[in-house]
């Protein structure tokens, strides 16, 4: 999304960035599952087929969003970048492209948080890594935004876990193909009665983010979450 681009016609441009997002799509699974990756993927039919979505997605590696990106197949997976990478002559071409839209990550981003509620409003499915930036060694405690978006849109989120790709980049050096699982757990949407107080939203979370642990499969990478018995499910209401 470029900076002067309006909320409303970012969101109203998403069905003429499908072909663009086929090609790219197409090439990740080609390339990136086939040849540099060995991916595999499971519980994708936990992700709805319609309607506002969220994928949670644990944040481990630089590929993280593209392979959320190549394993939703039947849906367009929209990320949300932070506003460096384009900057970076490798990575803004390919944010373009796609059609992401960016964050400024060291302050609260207004305009980050209306584009996540208006695409979601509009049926789309985005991608959001709550803890902000990379945790190679777990999860740890998230930023604020993820309850508020999903609340106020009234959508379902779906944890995306990536196990296996934190030293791909080495693997790769020594002619090796890592092997990446990525695995979506058991979507779910906030209990509300229309309303949430802001005291409400941390709780929310929490419980939000051991879904996430539930769902990476590599213990190691649960972080602060580790100790799985400390889940509620107090505020959520499962989709199936």
């Amino acid at each position: 999304m470029a900076m002067t681009e309006t909320v409303q016609h970012y969101v109203a441009r998403q069905p003429q960035l499908a072909w663009r997002r086929q090609i790219i799509r197409s090439l990740i699974r080609l390339i990136g599952f086939r040849a540099l990756w060995n991916v595999t993927v499971t519980g994708e039919d936990n992700i709805p087929p319609i309607g506002p979505a969220i994928l949670m997605m644990n944040h481990i590696s630089l590929i993280d969003p593209v392979l959320c990106m190549g394993a939703v197949r039947h849906r367009f997976v929209i990320p949300m970048s932070k506003i460096e990478n384009t900057r970076n002559p490798i990575i803004a071409p390919f944010i373009w492209f796609w059609g992401a839209y960016t964050i400024n990550r060291g302050e609260i981003d207004r305009r980050a948080l209306v584009n996540s509620i208006e695409l979601l409003k509009s049926g789309q499915l985005i991608l959001i890594a709550p803890e902000g930036t990379r945790q190679t060694h777990g999860l740890t405690r998230p930023k604020e935004g993820l309850a508020y978006i999903a609340t106020k849109a009234d959508a379902a989120i779906i944890p995306a876990a990536i196990s296996g790709a934190m030293d791909w980049q080495q693997k790769l050096k020594h002619f090796q193909r890592p092997r990446i699982h990525v695995n979506f757990g058991r979507a779910f949407r906030f209990k509300t009665d229309g309303r949430v107080a802001r005291d409400t939203l941390p709780a929310m979370t929490e419980e939000a983010m051991y879904q996430l642990a539930l769902a990476v499969t590599d213990p190691d990478l649960r972080g602060v979450y580790s100790d799985l018995s400390q889940a509620t499910t107090e505020h959520l209401d499962f989709i199936r």
